[in-house]
């Protein structure tokens, strides 16, 4: 089966290497350009290109899809299949009806719950017991299309956006192979969303990541997890940022009672006070300008007076 493929970042790079280990004919691979990254700033091709150059294949980079060059340089493939992992854009019109069979993307959940740019980070952040991956048809909306085939996965009480994009990505690459190889036979039929249980889940921003004590400390224990690693969850100490990275709720019946946003250091633990009355644990945190550090050792060098608030 000849394909196309289309993905940018690190959850792509399964799907495509396990095609090639499958030896399907993946004829060009298409990504965003390389950009500038880092503290050097330096150039950095997308791990998908990087994936594909190890593995010998052709790659094309094409800032935009809606380019009549773009689409005048496509136009010489004739796949069976357009595979699509996070690739970043939307797929035209044109370019869905270039294959034969179809044009398919793995969506990290289970549709249609979270439709969107973010469904790991909000199937977190919304307290999910699971979620999944879905293989799909692409049409013209956003994740609107026919559903193909399905696997659930837990989340687990410790998942942050990072682990369960692993678990996800290495699930979605099996079935993809799955679901390409099942319509090839003609044993795999779309089946139609049900639009009225759609739920969305938005593109992040980096202001995303403000903790407001105001919520419980079970809700800032999620948002913690789901925004990790970016934007990450971030309050205010001093006057400077402080990243929380680790961080659950109390449970020793014990402690003090804390206003919202209130710092506390029992027994060398540091307590933040949140919504209904709850204690945040924070066990990670990293401070403008510094290295990732526990939170004992912030505590040993920060001397958290009494009455102090972060936020």
């Amino acid at each position: 089966m000849d394909l196309i493929f289309c993905g940018t970042p690190e959850f792509a790079v399964p799907t495509l290497q396990k095609l090639v280990a499958e030896k399907f004919s993946v004829r060009l691979v298409i990504t965003n350009p390389d950009e500038r990254a880092g503290r050097g700033y330096e150039v950095k091709a997308p791990p998908v290109k990087q994936a594909a150059e190890a593995a010998g294949l052709a790659v094309y980079q094409p800032r935009k899809l809606k380019d009549p060059n773009t689409q005048e340089y496509l136009s010489q493939f004739h796949p069976d299949a357009i595979v699509v992992v996070a690739y970043g854009h939307i797929i035209p019109t044109w370019m869905i009806e270039m294959a034969n069979l179809g044009c398919f993307n793995v969506h990290a959940s289970l549709l249609p719950k979270y439709r969107g740019a973010a469904p790991i980070q909000w199937a977190i952040m919304r307290g999910e017991e699971k979620t999944g991956v879905t293989t799909m048809m692409i049409d013209a909306g956003l994740d609107t299309g026919g559903i193909l085939l399905q696997c659930e996965i837990g989340i687990s009480d410790d998942d942050t956006t990072e682990t369960l994009s692993e678990k996800l990505s290495t699930t979605g690459a099996d079935l993809m192979v799955e679901t390409l190889r099942g319509l090839a036979a003609n044993k795999i039929q779309p089946r139609p969303q049900d639009h009225a249980a759609a739920t969305l889940a938005p593109i992040l921003k980096k202001e995303d990541g403000r903790i407001e004590w105001s919520q419980t400390a079970a809700e800032i224990a999620r948002r913690v997890r789901g925004l990790s690693p970016w934007p990450g969850a971030f309050t205010s100490f001093r006057g400077a940022t402080l990243h929380i990275w680790k961080a659950r709720p109390a449970v020793e019946s014990a402690l003090p009672q804390l206003d919202a946003g209130a710092a506390a250091a029992p027994e060398g633990k540091l307590m933040v006070g949140c919504a209904a009355h709850s204690l945040l644990e924070v066990n990670e945190v990293q401070l403008a300008g510094r290295k990732r550090v526990t939170a004992r050792d912030f505590l040993n060098g920060a001397r958290l007076q009494p009455g102090e608030k972060l936020g």
